[in-house]
C-alpha cells in the first residue's frame, strides 16, 4: 500500500506469499490471445504475510460457506457460464490423488484461463482460495451486477483503522475468475489463507519481540512492499545474517531453460500458449508439471528466506482438512504456487495447529474497495505487482485479434492527443509486430514487439507519445466499482452520497476541476472539498486558476486513490458524515494547537469548508492564544489568514464580525511592535520579516476594505513603513521594501524614493546592505523590473553605484544581486540591458533622441513622433456626429 501510515500487511498483494507463484503456475491451457509480458508475482516467498494488496497471499478461509448469487455470472471474456454437467469418469480422475491443488501467478491472464479451464473440466464440489477468511460474507458480492474490477478487500484494524491490509483482484486474476466460476455454478466457495484478524496484529506483535525471534509470519510495511520482490534482501537483526536467501522461483526456471530474462520466458511459456484440448488430462497436465517444478525448488532452497510462510501454509493445511471432511476429496485450491508443495505434504493436525498457537489477535473489519489498474502496476510499489495491467486485461478481454485490437486501441488515444495515424499504420504496425516475433523466435508477439512496433510506425521513433501510450493503455487508469450494498462504515456512505448528489463521481485519472462559488452546487462542492482536506483525506488539492483570480473562483486537481478508504475510515471516528466528523475534527484541533499561525489557518479553513458550528471554539482559542502571544512575528504570520478569511463573508455568506474584531486587534499589535523587532537581524531573519511585512500590508488593504473595526488602520501602517524606511538601524532588505510599499500607495513622492535610494547607495555604507536594500526595493516579482525601466533616475542611481562596488567585496553582493534581478521576465530584463547600454541620457540631448542608442526612452517629449499619431488617435477616439434632422 502506498500509504506511509498504513501499518498493516503491506500492499504487496495475492503475489506476496511464496516464490512458486511465479513460475510455470499458470501453464494451463492459454486462451488464443498472446498475453505478453510476465503475469505478476507467482506467490513470490518475499511476501510473508498477507501481502496487504493481495488476494492470493492474503489470509486463511473462513469456515461458513457463501453459495452462488441467484443470477448468472459473466465473465469478460466468455459468455454467461452454464452448468453443463460435466463425465463422472474424467471428475474422478481428476481427483483421483486427492484434492486439486491449482497453483497460479497472481494477476496472470495465462494462468487465469488456466484454472477456468481445469475448474470446467473437474467441476469440484468446493473451491478453496488463498485469501483472508474474513472476506467469506463478501464473496456473493462478486456475482452482484455493479461489481466491476480491479476491486480489492480491505481489511483494518477496529481500533486503528490506520493499521490496514489490501488484496487486489483484477478481472484477469486466477483468483476473480476462480470466485466468479463457483458463484455461477452455484459451487460453495471459501478463503483458507491466515486471517486479517492475525495478520494486522503481527506487526504490532512482531516490533515488541526480542532481537531475533521469530513467532509467526510478519506482514509486510508499506516501506518494504516499496521495494520489487527481486531486488531485496535478507536483513538481519541485530547483527544476525539471514541463512536462507530470497529465491525468484521465475527467475530459476527460466535460467534452467536457457532464458536470460525471466519474463520473457514466462511469456513464451505460459502467456503465448495456444489452447489446450477439451480432455480433463489436457486442462489439469500443466498444474501437474507445475507442482512438480515447485516441489524440486522448495526441495533445493527449502522456505526461499521466508521461513514464517509454515504458518500460513500450516492454517490453510487446516482449512484443507475441515473441507475434505464436508466434501471429500472433490476440492479444488486455488493458490500461490510456492504453496503447492506445503499443501500436499503430509503432517499431522497436532503439528499444524503447534505452528499457529499464540498468534496474535487484532478485531478486523473487511470490504470491498475499488481498486485501480496504476495501483497494481509494479512501480507504484504493490510487492506483487504486474509492469502491464492495462495491457493483461486487453488480452483478456479480447475474444480474437488482440494485436489488431491494440493497436487500434493505440491509434485511437494517439488521434485523440491530435496525432496523425491512419489506418495504415495500423496495419503496418500489426505486420511489424508480427515480424519481430518471427524473427526474435517467439510464438506471438508480446508486449515488447507491439511496443516497438507502435514506436516504429505511429511515434516515428519518439519515445514522447510512447510514454503516453504506456501510461493510458499498457498501465492503464481502469477504476473498478463495488455495489451500494457493500459494508463501509458511515463516514464513506454520506461522502458516497455526497458524490452522487453533487456529481462528483471519482475517477482514477487527475483532472481539474473550476467552480464558481457563486453558483449553489459549486459552493457545495468547494465545501465538501475543503471539508475532506480538513479530515486528511486528500482526494482534491487547491490549484492556480487559468480563468478569473477573483475569490468567487476556485480550482482543484482531482484524482482518487484506492488508500484514501483508509483515510476514510481513519476518519470515521470523528463522525458517521463528512461534516460533523470535520466539525469534531476542527475542534479539537482548536484546543490542542500551540501557535497563533495555526489557529488562524484552522479559522480560515473552517469558513471555507463551511462549518459555522466548530466557529465558536477556533474563536475562543484564537482570542485566548492572540491575547497571550506578543511575538511580532507570530502575529504577523496569523493576520493574512484571517484578513483573507473577511473575504468569505461576500463569497459565501459567511458571518465574520467577531473574526473581523480579532483581526483588527492583531492589527494594531502589529503596528506598535514590528519597528523595534526589525532591528538586530541576520540575513536570514531579515528576509523572514521582510516577506512578513509584505503579508501583513496586504491584509490590512483587505481589513481596510471591509472591517469596521479597521478605521484609521490605514493611515497607522503608512505611519510605521515611514519609520522603517528612515532608520538606518533596520536590515536593508525591510528599508528597501518599506520605501517601495510607500511608493505603490502613493504615500512617497518618485523624489522622496529616489533620494532614499540616493542615501542607502551612498558610498559609506556598505556594499552587502546596499545589495540588500535594492533587493528589498525592486527584488522579486513585485513589478520592480518595471519601475526601472519607466523611471531612469532610479535605475541610474542603481547603475552608479554597481559600477563603484569594489572589486573585493563585488562577489560578496553578486548572488544578492543576481536573486534579484533573475525574477524579472525576460522581456523585462532585456529592456533595462539595452537602457544600462545606451547609457544615461544627455541632459542637452532635449527630444529628438537622435543620439539615443536605443529609442523610445528619455525624459523629454518626441514631439514629432506624438503628432504622427494624433490624426489615428482622433479617429479612434472622437464621438460619432450626429445624423443630420430631416427637413420637410
Amino acid at each position: 500500500m502506498s500509504d506511509q501510515t498504513t501499518t498493516g500487511p503491506a500492499a504487496s498483494g495475492p503475489a506476496a506469499s511464496g516464490p512458486a507463484a511465479s513460475g510455470p503456475a499458470a501453464f494451463g491451457p492459454a486462451a488464443s490471445g498472446p498475453d505478453s509480458a510476465a503475469s505478476g508475482p507467482a506467490d513470490d516467498p518475499s511476501s510473508s504475510g498477507p501481502s496487504a494488496s493481495d488476494p492470493a497471499a492474503s489470509e486463511p478461509a473462513a469456515s461458513g460457506q457463501v453459495s452462488a448469487a441467484s443470477e448468472p455470472v459473466t465473465d469478460a471474456a466468455s459468455e454467461p457460464v452454464t452448468a453443463a454437467p460435466a463425465d463422472a469418469a474424467p471428475v474422478a480422475a481428476a481427483f483421483a490423488s486427492g484434492p486439486l491443488l491449482l497453483g497460479v501467478r497472481h494477476h496472470g491472464p495465462g494462468s487465469a484461463r488456466a484454472v477456468r479451464a481445469a475448474l470446467e473440466a473437474a467441476r469440484p464440489a468446493a473451491v478453496l482460495i488463498e485469501g483472508p477468511p474474513e472476506g467469506d460474507a463478501l464473496l456473493p458480492l462478486a456475482a452482484d451486477p455493479q461489481m466491476r474490477p480491479p476491486v480489492a478487500l480491505l481489511a483494518h484494524a477496529v481500533d486503528d483503522p490506520g493499521r490496514a491490509a489490501f488484496w487486489p483482484l483484477a478481472e484477469f486474476s486466477p483468483e476473480w475468475v476462480a470466485i466468479r466460476w463457483a458463484l455461477a455454478h452455484d459451487v460453495p466457495v471459501r478463503f483458507i489463507d491466515l486471517p486479517a484478524t492475525h495478520s494486522l496484529a503481527l506487526k504490532e506483535s512482531r516490533d515488541d519481540q526480542r532481537p531475533g525471534e521469530e513467532t509467526a509470519p510478519a506482514p509486510e510495511t508499506p516501506e518494504a512492499a516499496r521495494i520489487p520482490e527481486a531486488d531485496r534482501t535478507p536483513e538481519a537483526s541485530d547483527g544476525e545474517v539471514a541463512v536462507t536467501p530470497l529465491v525468484d522461483p521465475i527467475r530459476v526456471l527460466a535460467e534452467t531453460a536457457g532464458y536470460d530474462d525471466p519474463e520473457r520466458w514466462w511469456e513464451d511459456v505460459v502467456e503465448h500458449r495456444s489452447p489446450a484440448a477439451d480432455a480433463t488430462a489436457d486442462a489439469l497436465t500443466p498444474f501437474t508439471a507445475l507442482a512438480e517444478a515447485m516441489t524440486a525448488l522448495r526441495e533445493a532452497y527449502g522456505d526461499g528466506g521466508h521461513p514464517r510462510d509454515a504458518v500460513r501454509e500450516a492454517y490453510m493445511r487446516i482449512q484443507l482438512r475441515t473441507a475434505r471432511k464436508e466434501f471429500g476429496d472433490t476440492v479444488a485450491v486455488v493458490c500461490g504456487a510456492w504453496h503447492v508443495p506445503a499443501l500436499a505434504a503430509r503432517t499431522t493436525l497436532a503439528a499444524d495447529r503447534a505452528l499457529l498457537k499464540g498468534l496474535p489477535k487484532a478485531k478486523a473489519e473487511m470490504t470491498w474497495v475499488p481498486w485501480t489498474h496504476r495501483r497494481l502496476a509494479r512501480h507504484s510499489g504493490y510487492g506483487a505487482g504486474i509492469d502491464s495491467p492495462g495491457w493483461y486485461g486487453h488480452l483478456f478481454g479480447a475474444a480474437d485479434r488482440p494485436i489488431e485490437r491494440w493497436m487500434t486501441k493505440v491509434a485511437g488515444l494517439l488521434r485523440e492527443e491530435d496525432r496523425f495515424v491512419s489506418t495504415a499504420h495500423v496495419i503496418e504496425a500489426v505486420r511489424l509486430a508480427e515480424a519481430l516475433a518471427a524473427m526474435r523466435g517467439r510464438p506471438l508477439a508480446g508486449l515488447s514487439e507491439t511496443t516497438d512496433a507502435v514506436r516504429a510506425v505511429m511515434c516515428e521513433g519518439s519515445d514522447v507519445p510512447l510514454a503516453l501510450v504506456q501510461d493510458r493503455l499498457v498501465v492503464g487508469e481502469t477504476l473498478g466499482e463495488v455495489p451500494d450494498s457493500a459494508p463501509a462504515v458511515p463516514l464513506q456512505r454520506d461522502l458516497t452520497r455526497s458524490q452522487r448528489t453533487l456529481r462528483l463521481k471519482p475517477e482514477a485519472l487527475e483532472r481539474e476541476l473550476d467552480l464558481d462559488l457563486r453558483k449553489e452546487t459549486d459552493a457545495a462542492r468547494s465545501r465538501l472539498l475543503h471539508r475532506l482536506r480538513l479530515l486528511s483525506i486528500g482526494w482534491g488539492e487547491p490549484a492556480v486558476g487559468r480563468g478569473s483570480t477573483g475569490t468567487f473562483r476556485e480550482s482543484w486537481r482531482l484524482r482518487w486513490e484506492p488508500e484514501l478508504h483508509v483515510r476514510v475510515a481513519e476518519a470515521g471516528v470523528w463522525g458517521t458524515t463528512v461534516a460533523t466528523a470535520a466539525t469534531a475534527k476542527a475542534e479539537s484541533q482548536a484546543l490542542a494547537a500551540t501557535a497563533l499561525s495555526e489557529v488562524t489557518a484552522l479559522a480560515e479553513h473552517c469558513l471555507l469548508a463551511g462549518l459555522p458550528d466548530a466557529l465558536p471554539v477556533v474563536m475562543k482559542a484564537l482570542a485566548d492564544r492572540a491575547a497571550l502571544d506578543a511575538d511580532v512575528g507570530h502575529l504577523a504570520d496569523a493576520l493574512p489568514a484571517l484578513a483573507r478569511s473577511l473575504r468569505y463573508g461576500d463569497v459565501r455568506s459567511t458571518d465574520t464580525a467577531a473574526l473581523a474584531e480579532v483581526a483588527a486587534g492583531l492589527a494594531e499589535r502589529i503596528c506598535v511592535g514590528l519597528p523595534p523587532a526589525c532591528t538586530g537581524l541576520d540575513t536570514d531573519g531579515a528576509e523572514a520579516l521582510r516577506r512578513q511585512v509584505d503579508g501583513v500590508h496586504s491584509a490590512i488593504g483587505l481589513l481596510v476594505a471591509g472591517a469596521a473595526p479597521a478605521e484609521g488602520l490605514r493611515d497607522r501602517w503608512g505611519t510605521v513603513l515611514r519609520k522603517l524606511a528612515g532608520r538606518d538601524t533596520v536590515a536593508g532588505v525591510i528599508r528597501g521594501r518599506a520605501t517601495r510599499l510607500l511608493l505603490d500607495e502613493g504615500r512617497l513622492t518618485e523624489d522622496e524614493a529616489a533620494r532614499l535610494m540616493g542615501l542607502a547607495l551612498s558610498p559609506g555604507t556598505p556594499p552587502t546592505d546596499a545589495a540588500a536594500w535594492i533587493e528589498g526595493f525592486v527584488g522579486g516579482a513585485s513589478g520592480g523590473g518595471m519601475l526601472l525601466v519607466h523611471d531612469e533616475r532610479l535605475l541610474s542611481l542603481v547603475d552608479a553605484w554597481l559600477t563603484g562596488v569594489p572589486a573585493d567585496t563585488f562577489t560578496d553582493v553578486l548572488p544578492l544581486l543576481r536573486r534579484t534581478f533573475s525574477a524579472y521576465e525576460p522581456g523585462v530584463r532585456r529592456t533595462l540591458g539595452e537602457l544600462v547600454r545606451r547609457g544615461p541620457v544627455p541632459e542637452h540631448s532635449g527630444g529628438d533622441a537622435t543620439d539615443h542608442a536605443y529609442p523610445g526612452f528619455g525624459p523629454g517629449l518626441d514631439t514629432e513622433r506624438a503628432d504622427a499619431v494624433e490624426q489615428v488617435l482622433r479617429l479612434l477616439l472622437a464621438p460619432a456626429p450626429e445624423p443630420a434632422e430631416a427637413t420637410a
